[in-house]
């Protein structure tokens, strides 16, 4: 259907019918369908750096790393060495009780013989029984005559070469020769006599274990053929032979007990002989050099 339009010319006809919508050049998106998921590209770091999250590990991962290390399993070696210690905590309860009374009396012994030695060898130690240098300086300056150093050298020391030698200095400038020789022969038996503590109780040991073991043997025995006895026709020589090894067991513990116990007091017997020794001689050695001096100061 035309229309009229007025133009500044005139009149003019105009087809009405409706003209398409023009298109536009702008490409539009393409929307996802209803229902789908939406892709979202990647960003990178230089585009969004504050907005990435930190990455989270896994919880299995963050517990093993933060677990303490009591509750982590033993390693190889630990497991080893605790089986080997109640292996031989096992054995050392059944020796015990296979021994029989006599064997636990030879235990005892044992850790008192370890206690004992261990002790003696400290206090030889404090008395200075592997130590003479300070006394035989002292005796060198007492023989050249500087008195006042030899007394400094042993004055206060716990060493007994050292004690004996400062009571012997002391005597012979405060006494008479014959008293101060009975005051110094005092001193060195009281101070050997307490270096010699506890040897007796090592040759007590000595003596007793190798016996008590002979004794526990002497009860396996007859606890053996009493055995042996009250099986009648039907004894088995193998009862006899498991009681007699069982009973021989106090008698191998009682040897080992009594061994080191016997070396130990030679030993310590030794050292005391040889401090006797040594204060002996340095005692010696400052009488007999009490007459050059003394003549030389009347000469004089």
């Amino acid at each position: 259907m035309a229309a009229l339009v007025v133009t500044s010319s005139g009149l003019a006809a105009q087809d009405a019918t409706p003209q398409p919508a023009p298109q536009v050049s702008q490409a539009t998106p393409n929307l996802p369908a209803p229902g789908s998921a939406i892709e979202t590209p990647p960003l990178s770091s230089s585009e969004h750096p504050a907005e990435q999250a930190p990455a989270i590990l896994p919880a299995t991962e963050t517990v093993a790393e933060v677990a303490p290390l009591a509750q982590q399993p033993p390693l190889p070696q630990q497991e080893g060495f605790l089986a080997a210690a109640q292996g031989a905590l096992a054995k050392a309860t059944d020796f015990l009780r296979t021994g029989g009374p006599s064997i636990w009396v030879i235990a005892a012994l044992s850790v008192i013989t370890v206690a004992l030695i261990l002790w003696k060898i400290w206090r030889l130690a404090l008395i200075g029984a592997w130590s003479r240098g300070k006394a035989g300086l002292a005796v060198d300056l007492y023989e050249v005559g500087n008195t006042e150093a030899a007394l400094a050298t042993v004055r206060g020391r716990r060493g007994i070469r050292s004690k004996v030698l400062e009571n012997a200095i002391l005597a012979l400038h405060n006494m008479p020769e014959n008293r101060a020789r009975e005051e110094v022969s005092r001193v060195a038996k009281r101070e050997i006599a307490n270096a010699g503590t506890g040897l007796r109780a090592l040759e007590l040991i000595a003596t007793i274990a190798p016996l008590l073991g002979l004794l526990g043997t002497v009860l396996g025995m007859i606890a053996a053929f009493q055995a042996l006895q009250h099986s009648g026709s039907r004894a088995d020589p193998a009862l006899l032979a498991g009681g007699i090894w069982e009973a021989l067991l106090t008698t191998a513990a009682g040897m080992a007990v009594a061994i080191p116990a016997s070396a130990a007091l030679t030993w310590f017997e030794a050292v005391i002989d040889r401090i006797r020794r040594d204060v002996e001689d340095g005692a010696t050695r400052l009488f007999v050099s009490i007459k050059p001096r003394e003549l030389n100061l009347a000469a004089e």
